[in-house]
């Protein structure tokens, strides 16, 4: 979801920004760019933003200032990690906010509920997963790639809702105009992080670093 900087007051946005620079400090301290290098995966990488941008100009507007449209992030996250997605995430949304599609004041509230909140949940996923059920590739699939894209509407919207009640909006509205939609967009975005990845773990495994066929395959 994409949340639109007039539906906050100048002085949310500039305590939304300011916690932003601690995140992406610790993202771009962490990001493993070496790796992209080492294992020629850069391309790949890039591949991926753009991917993002596409889906995020597949879009609806749900109420003035809000827009939703499929997420990826879960996708990105399982691929090449936290820092990474977050990273990758925030150029996706310069990029679109650079050709028009938004304005620069709104990457700062849309950040949040489409990047950092799903990428950190989808990271926290991931680790319940490792330390506590079996380690087999249709566990990994369906809940790290299906549950996980479903669960992260949930989280997209709860995070939207709790940012606009913060802002002063009433709840009655967001219930009746953006909770409401939750289940049309359980599906969807399951179905595209879980497609993307089940693919690219078939046939290009080197592209989802938290996959690891030692783990998942002969484990």
């Amino acid at each position: 979801m994409e949340l639109s900087a007039q539906l906050f007051s100048s002085a949310l946005l500039w305590v939304l920004g300011l916690l932003l620079v601690p995140v992406y400090g610790l993202a771009w301290r962490w990001a493993d760019f070496a790796r992209l290098q080492r294992e020629s995966v850069s391309g790949a990488y890039f591949g991926g933003i753009v991917t993002l941008m596409v889906l995020w100009l597949l879009r609806t507007d749900i109420q003035p200032g809000i827009v939703w449209h499929l997420g990826g992030m879960v996708f990105l996250t399982l691929a090449w990690g936290w820092s990474l997605a977050l990273l990758g995430g925030a150029v996706a949304q310069l990029a679109l906010a650079a050709a028009g599609v938004h304005d620069w004041a709104s990457v700062l509230p849309t950040l949040w509920v489409l990047v950092v909140v799903p990428a950190s949940m989808t990271q926290v996923v991931l680790g319940l997963v490792r330390a506590f059920l079996p380690k087999h590739f249709f566990v990994y699939v369906f809940i790290n790639a299906f549950f996980c894209g479903a669960l992260m509407s949930v989280v997209m919207v709860t995070s939207t809702v709790i940012l606009l009640l913060l802002a002063g909006h009433p709840w009655a509205a967001l219930r009746d105009g953006v909770v409401s939609l939750v289940p049309l967009m359980l599906f969807p975005e399951a179905f595209l992080n879980g497609a993307i990845v089940t693919v690219l773990v078939g046939f290009r495994p080197q592209w989802i670093w938290s996959f690891r066929d030692e783990e998942y395959l002969k484990g």
